[in-house]
């Protein structure tokens, strides 16, 4: 009985040590020029965009942006024909990444 309590023991203690994982999510999104900024912020990676990719992913229900950064059109599959077709006043793209 001993032996049984002692393994039931060990199991759950490794059972609570094994860390839990963290849901992420990518997000790409058009950082349009509205005015305001933020699609500075966005692209340059400055440290307003810190607080814009965390309103952005909370608005998504996730809980912080663990990342943010300007992506160019081909590094996102079937996104290449945006890039060679896109000419003055196109949206720039930012990834967003969310984890809750």
């Amino acid at each position: 009985m001993r032996v049984l309590l002692f393994v039931g023991a060990v199991a759950g203690a490794i059972t609570f040590a094994v860390p839990a994982q963290t849901e992420t999510r990518v997000f790409i999104v058009a950082s349009n020029a509205d005015g305001y900024g933020v699609d500075r912020c966005l692209t340059t990676g400055a440290s307003c965009g810190t607080v814009v990719a965390t309103a952005y992913c909370q608005a998504r229900d996730f809980s912080s942006a663990r990342s943010f950064r300007k992506v160019e059109g081909d590094e996102i599959t079937g996104g290449g024909a945006k890039t060679q077709a896109c000419g003055i006043g196109c949206d720039e793209l930012v990834a967003i990444e969310c984890t809750r």
